[in-house]
């Protein structure tokens, strides 16, 4: 069987599309739609499934991807190790959430980085969890912290910690509701006030009013800013009030920068995962990276 044929139905396999696969390969949709039916014939089988957007891969296809792309991946592999004969490292190329990469991630994967041999280079980017998961599929990354769990088998998720979610404020908030008021009324004493975010969307707080208050938040976003450290640093000069990680906001608190609104007795939570293509932690660096992170966050809080 042709390998260039595999690889070209690989990279179907993991776009999702004809039109993303050649994007991806540096060919013509033609080109990619000709390999597919050729190795098809080859086969006797059909491959994927076409639909108005994108193919999906049928039961044949799906086998064929998770018994080939881990091989495949392991050759593209030796083939990039073998063009730098100069270096002893292997580049791990992560992705995740900026926050948590940032914060979590990053720092402990830097203690790997080294030249005696057994360390590699690191390369990082961040991106919102479609974006991970579709980057990781395409093969652009090594390994993936995502907020979503994956889907099929082409993609295999470790659940990695889960993060407490806090709602915040500057300490005038409190004066300017009353901690009583806070006890008695809850989400109503919250109604209409300020709020930072992420997105218009409000998705951190209408999280947690649905999960603390089973109720929909109404506020509107007087801050909206796509970096949760930024949400932190404007609730604490008293742009209103947030929903962040307590693992992000638990220096603040401490500090007395921004106050607990409440405390539930069962607070929102979020699960992070680790994720990689199935069958590529039998390369050494990603399988120490992936063993690395579910070590250290082991120790998280």
């Amino acid at each position: 069987m042709d390998l260039a044929l595999l690889r070209t139905f690989v990279t179907v396999h993991r776009a999702g599309s004809f039109t993303r696969a050649a994007a991806l390969l540096g060919l013509s949709q033609p080109a990619v739609t000709s390999q597919i039916r050729t190795l098809e014939r080859q086969l006797g089988r059909p491959l994927f499934l076409r639909q108005a957007r994108g193919v999906t891969p049928t039961t044949i296809g799906d086998e064929l991807a998770h018994k080939a792309a881990p091989h495949l991946d392991a050759l593209v592999e030796i083939a990039e190790t073998g063009l730098d004969a100069d270096s002893s490292l292997r580049t791990l190329h992560l992705a995740g959430p900026p926050e948590f990469t940032a914060e979590r991630a990053l720092p402990a994967l830097t203690e790997l980085i080294g030249n005696d041999g057994h360390g590699f280079a690191l390369r990082a980017s961040f991106g919102n969890a479609e974006e991970t998961l579709e980057g990781l599929s395409a093969g652009h990354h090594d390994l993936a912290i995502s907020t979503a769990r994956p889907r099929g088998s082409l993609l295999t998720a470790t659940p990695l910690c889960d993060e407490e979610h806090v709602l915040v404020a500057a300490p005038r908030w409190v004066t300017h509701i009353g901690t009583g008021r806070l006890r008695s009324e809850g989400a109503l004493a919250l109604e209409n006030l300020p709020v930072v975010e992420v997105h218009e969307s409000l998705p951190f707080i209408a999280r947690y009013w649905a999960a603390v208050f089973d109720s929909l938040p109404a506020a509107s976003g007087t801050v909206i800013v796509p970096d949760l450290r930024a949400v932190l640093a404007c609730a604490a000069t008293g742009a209103g009030l947030a929903v962040l990680p307590r693992y992000l906001c638990g220096p603040a608190l401490e500090r007395g920068e921004v106050v607990a609104l409440t405390e539930p007795a069962v607070p929102p939570l979020r699960t992070y995962f680790l994720v990689v293509r199935t069958g590529t932690l039998a390369m050494p660096h990603i399988a120490r990276a992936h063993e690395w992170l579910t070590h250290a966050a082991a120790g998280w809080s």
